[in-house]
């Protein structure tokens, strides 16, 4: 498995599949449409039924069938092809086997190191296969190496036919980074009862709870008058923008909240003196506490407009995931056959909330209950990111266990 897997996850990783928001096309890149008819084939050739590309939404899916004389639940595994907003152009993985616990020198000719001061965590993979960035491009290992290991342990039902397994569906899909592929995806067709998405994180990571999450978009009008002129007549669109970030309750922001506390943040702005458009985003595990945010939101921008003689800020405030639990919740049975696979392979479960969304988060309120596995990878999103071979392995594992255990039911 080992080499096939590395093999794979390097050959994946290679391939810029960065999303874009910017763009209104389905998947919202090219490179994704590509890497997916790359997929598909693959898919064929290692033995899997029914793949197929659907032009409509984006996603690739085959069918693993059933090698069984009786019925089991089908079960699905999904992630996803794109990756975040960071630099995906000329992807070199660096391959450190045998890591020794030194710092890992990224870039030499650049001088860029991921030391252990800055990640200790680097401390847990000491004789593991360790893979890298070269520390200008991420690595995409959110979501290649859950990507991986579906594949793989696909392949390795098909080598060795005597592992007893189910009917399995497996699911590859775009543009879960900035939050749409998911809404597109056709879960009659897919046909599974229950499903789990391998989206990131270290080894033991499981989680069934994730954000309630909206989006708020404000444009806030200005007046720009020449600065010698300005009196009672400008309008500073850049001051009433920092204005109205400074009225947001300053403790309840990413960098001072942690499990089940939410926040708001402002994570774009862009602007002169005449206009500004600012984005926040607004997250909450509670969905009535969600909403009083939403609403609280709502109230400030109505407060700062009622400051002026007329409204100087239109807010476009609209919703774009809920907490999975809410419907997982109804039957934890998928939960408790994932950490009992976690278990009968000797890996401790680490469940806690997700302070963030997965695909999982809309497929689970489109009915198919879809919590979320580890995948082994680290530091994501950057140049930092990192994954060993022996997480994306037991991630593949994890697979082929739910698998057997629900066909001995």
């Amino acid at each position: 498995m080992d080499e096939h897997l590395l093999e794979r996850f390097v050959t994946y990783a290679k391939v810029n599949t960065r999303s874009d928001m910017s763009s209104q096309t389905v998947p919202t890149t090219d490179t994704q449409v590509e890497f997916a008819l790359m997929l598909a084939e693959e898919l064929k050739e290692i033995g899997l039924a029914e793949v197929e590309y659907n032009e409509a939404n984006g996603f690739v899916t085959a069918t693993l069938p059933s090698n069984l004389t009786h019925e089991v639940p089908i079960i699905g595994f999904i992630a996803h092809i794109d990756t975040a907003d960071f630099n995906a152009e000329n992807i070199q993985p660096q391959i450190h086997p045998n890591y020794t616990g030194n710092d890992i020198v990224l870039n030499e000719e650049l001088g860029i190191v991921m030391t252990n001061v800055e990640f200790p965590q680097l401390a847990n993979y000491i004789g593991q296969t360790v893979i890298t960035t070269d520390g200008t491009t991420l690595l995409g290992a959110d979501d290649k190496a859950g990507m991986a290991s579906i594949v793989t342990a696909m392949e390795e039902f098909i080598q060795h036919p005597e592992l007893p397994h189910g009917k399995i569906r497996i699911a590859f899909g775009p543009d879960e980074e900035i939050g749409r592929g998911a809404l597109l995806f056709d879960v009659d067709h897919f046909q599974a009862e229950f499903a789990y998405t391998l989206d990131s994180g270290r080894v033991g990571k499981f989680e069934y709870e994730t954000f309630n999450a909206a989006q708020a978009e404000l444009t806030i009008k200005g007046t720009s008058v020449h600065p010698g002129m300005a009196k009672n007549s400008m309008v500073n669109a850049l001051l009433v923008a920092a204005q109205f970030a400074t009225a947001l309750p300053q403790a309840e922001v990413p960098e001072k909240t942690e499990e089940y506390e939410g926040f708001y943040m402002l994570s774009s702005q862009v602007g002169t003196i005449d206009e500004v458009k600012a984005t926040y985003i607004i997250r909450d595990h509670d969905k009535a506490v969600f909403e009083e945010r939403k609403n609280h939101f709502k109230a400030l921008v109505n407060q700062v407009n009622q400051t002026f003689d007329q409204p100087r800020i239109t807010l476009k405030l609209y919703d774009q995931y809920y907490n999975m639990r809410d419907i997982i919740e109804k039957d934890f049975s998928i939960v408790e056959l994932a950490l009992n696979a976690y278990r009968a392979l000797g890996i401790e479960p680490d469940v806690k909330p997700f302070r963030g969304g997965t695909d999982g988060s809309i497929i689970s309120h489109k009915g198919l209950p879809t919590p979320n596995i580890f995948t082994g990878a680290e530091n994501l999103h950057g140049k930092y990111e990192f994954v060993s071979l022996e997480g994306m392995k037991q991630a593949a594992k994890i697979v082929i266990e739910i698998a057997r255990m629900t066909a001995e039911k």
